[in-house]
């Protein structure tokens, strides 16, 4: 299979070095061409949970891409996704498939473009969750910041042989899990995921927010109004490793209390394969965190969890906590608010005020 990957950042990255060295056919591309010309010059260097690694990649920059292509696996932030596809659209030959190697609702969107261009519709497309975290550093230096497998699956609910192939080729770098459901997968990662942007509310580590058993309980409502989006819009939401949906609607103190340790439990499985006394990490919190702080460019909050928010008021769900979330990360982002613990206060007293605080 030749694969080609658009976003050679780190999901994308690992992705591609480690099915490189296993010999499959991988090529590499991004539009940060710095990136792309320290992979061509001196590979592509790995850090963190596997240790100091180094790889030999094939990159090219976006314009010295040839078609046709066979899998595009688009690796990009979510609210790049579109432009990525309609860069190579020309390059499409009539065996092109896409996958959706990222984070965000993006399947739907792709499948349209597709659709308006003439070149097939979901039977084109493959969803997936990289459970995986890095960071790109500078050019040509991945993080690898925690371990977790990949969810895979065609759009069409198949088990088609092109799905079973690209899993064996991804298996080079971890576990590969295919879905039946890979929407439901894709629902499950964005309701698990406001909490994720909760956390990046505050400049400070995982354990000191998610960690902490009075802001967790904010972040647990949140996740529960998300997940009563899902199923407003009736969505098969499916667990994985560290989220199970059941236990975000408990009814009891009991039940809460069972919510929290698996938060604590989710925190653990991040940061279990980590040793700070082999590595200092330079990325602390989530891809939202690393952009905010570390970037200092916009997140992917508005075209992912802001998606969810639209697929919520479609239906006449309420949504007024995720939406309060999601403006107060856009305030952060415009240089409106700073960031600190000062918002968690905020967010639990609007989560007390309508009445959503967890028993």
């Amino acid at each position: 299979m030749k694969i080609t990957i658009i976003g050679a950042g780190a999901i994308g990255g690992l992705a591609g070095a480690y099915m490189s060295k296993m010999g499959h056919d991988v090529t590499l591309t991004d539009r940060w061409a710095e990136h792309i010309d320290a992979l061509k010059t001196n590979g592509l260097q790995v850090d963190g949970v596997r240790g100091d690694l180094h790889f030999e990649v094939k990159a090219l920059h976006p314009h010295e891409l040839t078609g046709p292509l066979e899998c595009l696996m688009i690796a990009t932030k979510s609210q790049h996704s579109l432009e990525a596809l309609e860069s190579v659209l020309p390059l499409f030959g009539p065996e092109t498939f896409v996958v959706s190697y990222q984070n965000g609702f993006n399947e739907p969107d792709l499948i349209a473009r597709l659709e308006q261009a003439g070149l097939g519709g979901a039977e084109r497309v493959m969803g997936s969750i990289p459970n995986y975290g890095g960071a790109l550093v500078d050019p040509g230096h991945i993080e690898f910041v925690h371990e977790g497998p990949i969810q895979l699956g065609e759009m069409t609910g198949e088990r088609t042989p092109r799905l079973l192939e690209l899993a064996r080729c991804l298996e080079a770098l971890t576990e590969v899990q295919l879905s039946d459901n890979i929407w439901g997968q894709i629902w499950a990662k964005e309701v698990y995921s406001a909490q994720v942007v909760f956390s990046a509310l505050v400049n400070a580590p995982v354990t000191e927010s998610l960690g902490a058993e009075r802001y967790a309980r904010v972040a647990g409502a949140v996740v529960r109004e998300a997940l009563e989006i899902a199923e407003a819009n009736g969505i098969q939401v499916e667990a994985f490793d560290f989220f199970d949906p059941a236990n975000y609607k408990p009814a009891t103190p009991g039940e809460t209390q069972k919510l929290l340790d698996n938060i604590q439990h989710a925190i653990w499985l991040l940061k279990k394969d980590q040793k700070p006394q082999a590595h200092s990490f330079k990325k602390k919190g989530s891809g939202i965190w690393w952009d905010i702080v570390y970037r200092n460019r916009p997140s992917e909050v508005r075209s992912s969890n802001g998606k969810l928010i639209a697929f919520g008021e479609r239906v006449g769900a309420d949504t007024r906590l995720n939406a309060r979330l999601c403006e107060m990360i856009y305030e952060i982002e415009d240089g409106q608010r700073e960031l600190g613990f000062h918002n968690y206060d905020e967010l639990e007293t609007y989560v007390n005020s309508i009445g959503k605080a967890l028993p």
